[in-house]
């Protein structure tokens, strides 16, 4: 591959060498240049990709970004950009052979909602025939196969490998979550994305590397409004206008609101066949379903969703299959179990995200609420202290355990959190290993019980002394209901 054929859409300086050579690869770590390989550098919080460049020329590289002047050896090709992060994400969609272009595509943007409405978009389309692969939260998402990634929004170049397999393998059409920060950093550049999308606004992700106030992390969601051709946003979010203010896409409304383009009305919670909700919907689509996830608040998320895919060549009882089927990995997530209760995973790991889920849980009115979490080691103490009033507030029993201890003592962890429940009237116990936990809680449900196993949600490891080790919450409950039975 030329690297000129890289550059093609892009504007750049040849500082040195050329740039109708050959590369082989496009790479922005350092340690995988190799022979021939084109290196982009890339400016981070904690680091500077132009200290690296020496490395990878060093290693082989023929050709590197950058964009601030630095010296390399004369065999070494230098392009000169404005932004390598912008470069990275047009020279990735040329190196990948333009993907986006033989999809459908979809961004949601938003504080809340993002990973669950991706997963009801998905579940809907596939209901409707059309194969759709997801980036987010839960990593890349292609058939059966999960890719984990460090970042819900990749870098550019993840996006454009993902897409591609997506293509390779017959998807047609992805969806992305595209966080504040993939905006910010244009992970999401060289994509015009066919359908963009507003959950929610709220305060979140301010301070260190992050953004520096509230006005930049909305201007920074906003940025998709000027990336997609069409956005459906939530009017019902006092942010909505100010979202949409300088987007230059076609705007379509979803919420409660009557004068949206699509409303919901009728809502009401359902307990059985499982915990969820149920809506009917007016304006451009009129239909009547049920989501079994619990709380109104996913009435936003699926309206979301059934925006976006009333847009596609599928049918009614399609979309209203595909929200009947819709699971989200780790939020509110159900566990099968044989008895009369109900055994949900939850990702809530914060004393603001489980307040949210045992409040929504209380509405059900369980026979007991029990909650079994811990807090992550090396984090702040005042979450761990928050997150055990929160939940002896709220549950009728805590059962307190080990999350992920990091480099901490899981016992001076669960000691903090016991500061916290102490000043409540809740009830507790304590049993530090995890498995043992979900065992015990198991052992002694009752029927009407909700029982959230907090904390990990996609998780399936559990982080000691800088080890990650392997723990799927769903492996361990097979597990115990399995020796239960025998």
């Amino acid at each position: 591959m030329k690297l000129i054929k890289l550059l093609e859409k892009i504007a750049y300086t040849v500082v040195q060498g050329n740039e109708n050579i050959d590369v082989t690869t496009l790479v922005y770590d350092s340690r995988k240049a190799e022979k021939g390989s084109v290196f982009v550098c890339l400016k981070g919080y904690n680091s500077d990709g132009h200290s690296f460049a020496p490395k990878a020329a060093q290693l082989g590289a023929a050709a590197v970004i950058a964009e601030d002047d630095i010296s390399l050896p004369e065999n070494v090709t230098i392009i000169k950009v404005e932004n390598t992060r912008v470069a990275l994400a047009y020279m990735s969609a040329a190196y990948f052979d333009y993907p986006a272009t033989h999809l459908k595509t979809v961004a949601v943007t938003g504080t809340k909602g993002k990973t669950t409405t991706v997963g009801m978009i998905r579940s809907i389309l596939q209901c409707g025939g059309i194969k759709t692969g997801t980036i987010g939260t839960v990593g890349i998402v292609i058939g059966d196969e999960i890719t984990k990634t460090n970042n819900t929004t990749p870098e550019s170049y993840e996006i454009q490998q993902a897409m591609r397999k997506m293509v390779d393998q017959g998807c047609g059409c992805m969806v992305i979550e595209a966080s504040s920060l993939g905006l910010k950093w244009h992970r999401t550049d060289a994509i015009d994305f066919d359908y963009g999308v507003f959950t929610n606004f709220s305060d979140d992700h301010i301070g260190g590397a992050e953004h520096k106030d509230l006005a930049e992390y909305l201007s920074c969601k906003a940025l998709l409004f000027k990336q997609c051709k069409l956005g459906l946003i939530n009017t019902d979010d006092k942010s909505a206008d100010k979202i949409t203010a300088n987007a230059t896409c076609e705007i379509e409304s979803f919420g409660f609101d009557r004068g949206c383009d699509i409303y919901a009305c009728g809502d009401k919670l359902i307990s059985k066949p499982f915990l969820g909700v149920h809506f009917n919907t007016g304006g451009k689509l009129e239909l009547s379903a049920d989501v079994p996830i619990p709380g109104h608040f996913n009435v936003y998320n699926a309206l979301a969703a059934l925006s976006v895919c009333r847009h596609f060549d599928i049918s009614t009882n399609a979309m209203i299959e595909g929200l009947r089927k819709a699971t989200v990995k780790g939020r509110v997530e159900s566990v099968s179990v044989p008895g009369n209760y109900t055994l949900l995973i939850d990702y809530a790991h914060n004393a603001v995200s489980m307040e949210n889920v045992l409040k929504t849980l209380r509405e059900y009115h369980p026979h007991r609420l029990i909650t079994m979490f811990g807090a992550g080691g090396n984090r702040p103490k005042v979450r761990r202290y928050e997150m055990g009033e929160v939940s002896g507030r709220l549950s009728d029993l805590s059962v307190i355990t080990t999350d992920n201890p990091r480099f901490e003592e899981p016992m001076d962890i669960i000691n903090d959190i016991l500061t916290g429940i102490k000043k409540t009237d809740g009830n507790y116990i304590v049993i530090p290993d995890r498995r043992e936990a979900i065992r015990w809680c198991i052992e002694n449900a009752e029927g009407g019980d909700i029982i959230v196993l907090a904390g990990k949600g996609h998780e399936d490891y559990q982080e000691i002394r800088g080890v990650k080790h392997h723990l799927d919450e769903r492996e361990v409950v097979a597990d115990v209901l399995q020796s239960l039975k025998n």
